[in-house]
């Protein structure tokens, strides 16, 4: 019979720790909380000191009568929930489901799920802290009486199943804001000149640098014709050569936010899926004869520093693996965010020898691509930087001067595991130039100006916002998911091409936000309440004072707009084409995955139509119908016949409105890393393209 019950939040997580621990201790999930405010009301007594009631959150009686029952039959209970604000307020929440003394030392807490770390926490419980407790149970309430407020507005004056909460409303108004940004930008127009050199055989390119000695823009194709008329031969001078040796170091281990935007830029996840594999990766997989294994240490941290026992462990394998060269030289410096909680090491394997390739047979592909995306981010983390031989030539002739850059990697350092994503896309690739030296003359191949004109801000990719975010202070690392997935339930804001835009019911809501409580949508005001909510972890606030401040004055505008916000009526835009089940108006619909076409006769008929594009290509197959482009269920976009289900013809690749040259079969556009390429859907013919 066990002596002692483990509670932790989930199965796969008593799985692991309890084959750590032994028959004497049982483990038990709690399956998240079991205590919360109730749903069909506020449960948060104003008059009281913002008492706030505590109920059983339906479906949890079964789980917690069978944790009283498993409780009354050992001599001791431990509290493993996650190492963060809401794990102790699950810890605390069961302590009171249970009758436990919380005072009592049944707290223990782990970063890492291995068999060493499980053994040293239940070396030294703890006590519930509670100051950890109250900065979880002010955020909620404050959440609550924001929400539970504002959303019954909401439903009065617009439409029913709105919400508004304190983070969610600016991440909404950033977005709403950079498409404004968007709208209003007025292109400048600029030129660039771009020429090709030979010295020898070996050919390069260069720029439009300046006119003499001093750089210049081009701002119009008169200055263009002017710099042109300058040069009156196919002879230029080499007149500057400067080599130099750059070091880059490599970056840091991953906290959740670099986590979030890496996973997204290289494996294409959005972040309410990393942070979803990332759990199974720290609560356990099976990994053949040891049983379940705890691959990655905590993954709600916004620290990127890790213990001096990991990094020993990274110098050994980087040693082993590539040579003495390949380690760092000292400590690895790790600037500490004056906004960061650091209350967690940085995201880490719990063990580098588990070489992503060793375990692949054992995970699933999408664990497997993230979990080798944090093991080679941490052991790149303990390599040796990157040294780079750059150069920089200036080429010149009667005063204009054009310049060329090259570099290559010298000795590649870190760069031999990994490399940084950027949110272009693009690779990062060596630029070499010949062996150039003052004095020289190369010889013009071609000279070619080319117009451009200024781009408007980008619209935000989930990594782009939840970077911003951090940045400013919005949020903390458990809200980034689940804010952005929020406002895309609520139909505030939709994906397009992966980057989101704002829709008109987001608009309307946010505008009656700005109009009666401004406070919540100034970025300053939230990232100075996230402040205070860590104040209060750090046991320098009462909670009590921090929400009071907030609501006095909230609850003064709340009456102001009860009786002066206006019912806006939100009218559903005609698509264009009637029903084909009962004749009346089909109207454009906003959902979860933005715009679908729906009947106006709902709910009468429920017909609903996914909006297709038609991208101007006949079938190749029935040679009747037009190829529109569609969405899978996954949001994926595929090409098929608009005759579906009669012709069958589907593609993942775009086809376009020319056939091969080669064979006369379709082409299609192709797209890779390195861009975007035409190719034949038949035979081997190939063409690059922009």
């Amino acid at each position: 019979m066990a002596d002692y019950l483990v509670i932790v939040e989930s199965p796969a997580k008593a799985k692991t720790i309890g084959k750590y621990l032994g028959k004497k201790y049982i483990v038990k999930a709690s399956m998240g909380h079991v205590r919360d405010l109730p749903k069909s009301q506020m449960g948060v007594n104003v008059e009281q000191n913002y008492e706030p009631r505590y109920i059983t959150i339906r479906g949890k009686g079964p789980v917690l009568k069978e944790l009283k029952t498993a409780a009354k039959k050992v001599k001791r209970i431990y509290l493993a929930a996650d190492p963060d604000r809401e794990g102790e307020a699950i810890a605390w929440h069961l302590a009171h489901s249970l009758n436990m003394d919380e005072h009592s030392e049944c707290r223990v807490v782990f970063n890492e799920i291995t068999k060493n770390a499980i053994k040293e926490a239940f070396k030294t419980p703890r006590q519930i802290n509670m100051d950890l407790v109250d900065a979880q149970q002010a955020r909620r309430i404050l959440d609550r009486l924001v929400g539970y407020n504002i959303s019954p507005l909401l439903w009065k004056k617009v439409k029913k199943g709105l919400s508004a909460g304190r983070v969610q409303s600016v991440a909404v108004k950033m977005i709403i804001e950079r498409e404004k940004e968007i709208q209003s930008f007025n292109p400048e127009e600029y030129w660039n000149i771009q020429a090709q050199f030979f010295l020898g055989k070996e050919s390069f390119d260069a720029k439009f640098y300046g006119l003499d000695g001093k750089k210049k823009e081009l701002g119009s194709e008169e200055d263009v014709q002017n710099i042109l008329s300058k040069l009156n031969s196919d002879s230029y001078n080499v007149t500057s050569v400067k080599r130099k040796e750059r070091k880059r170091n490599p970056v840091n281990p991953f906290t959740t936010s670099s986590l979030q935007q890496e996973a997204a830029r290289k494996l294409n996840f959005r972040a309410k899926k990393t942070m979803m594999i990332a759990q199974q990766l720290y609560e356990g997989v099976e990994i053949g004869k040891e049983g379940t294994v705890g691959l990655i240490t905590y993954m709600r941290t916004d620290s990127t520093r890790i213990s001096e026992t990991a990094q020993q462990e990274a110098r050994t394998y980087i040693i082993t693996a590539y040579g003495e060269e390949y380690t760092r030289q000292g400590k690895r410096e790790v600037k500490s965010d004056k906004k960061a909680q650091d209350a967690h090491e940085a995201i880490r394997p719990t063990s580098v020898d588990k070489d992503p390739k060793t375990i692949k047979s054992y995970l699933s592909r999408d664990q497997y691509r993230l979990y080798k995306l944090i093991w080679e981010r941490m052991v790149a983390s303990e390599m040796a930087p990157a040294v780079m031989d750059t150069m920089s030539v200036d080429i010149e002739q009667n005063g204009v001067l054009f310049r060329a850059t090259g570099s290559k990697i010298k000795f590649p350092g870190f760069m031999k595991v990994y490399i940084e994503g950027n949110d272009d896309g693009k690779k990062e690739e060596d630029r070499f130039l010949p062996n150039l030296e003052e004095g020289q003359t190369v010889e013009k191949d071609e000279i070619e100006p080319s117009q451009h004109f200024t781009q408007p801000p980008p619209r935000y990719t989930e990594a782009r916002l939840v970077k911003t975010m951090e940045e400013l202070g919005i949020g903390r690392p458990s809200t980034y998911a689940p804010t952005l997935d929020t406002i895309q339930r609520r139909g505030y804001v939709a994906l397009e091409d992966k980057r989101f835009v704002p829709t008109e019911l987001g608009e309307i809501v946010l505008e009656l936000i700005v109009e009666f409580f401004p406070e919540i949508l100034d970025v300053e005001f939230t990232a100075k309440m996230e402040g205070n909510l860590d104040s209060i972890e750090e046991g320098a606030n009462e909670w009590v004072n921090i929400i009071d401040d907030f609501y006095r004055s909230f609850e003064k505008r709340l009456s102001v707009a009860e009786e002066e916000m206006k019912e806006v009526e939100i009218r559903d835009e005609p698509a264009g084409e009637d029903c084909e089940k009962c004749g009346h108006e089909m109207v454009y619909k906003m959902g979860r995955y933005g715009k679908f076409m729906a009947c106006s006769n709902f709910p009468d008929c429920r017909n609903t139509k996914a909006i297709v594009k038609d991208i101007g290509v006949k079938c190749p197959t029935c040679k009747e119908g037009n190829i529109v482009e569609r969405r899978s269920k996954k949001r994926r976009i595929f090409y098929g016949c608009d005759r579906y289900p009669e012709c069958e013809f589907i593609s993942w690749d775009k086809p376009i409105a020319r056939p091969c040259p080669k064979c006369s079969s379709m082409l299609v556009e192709k797209k890779s890393k390195k861009g975007v390429h035409v190719e034949c859907s038949s035979c081997d013919y190939r063409e690059e393209t922009n």
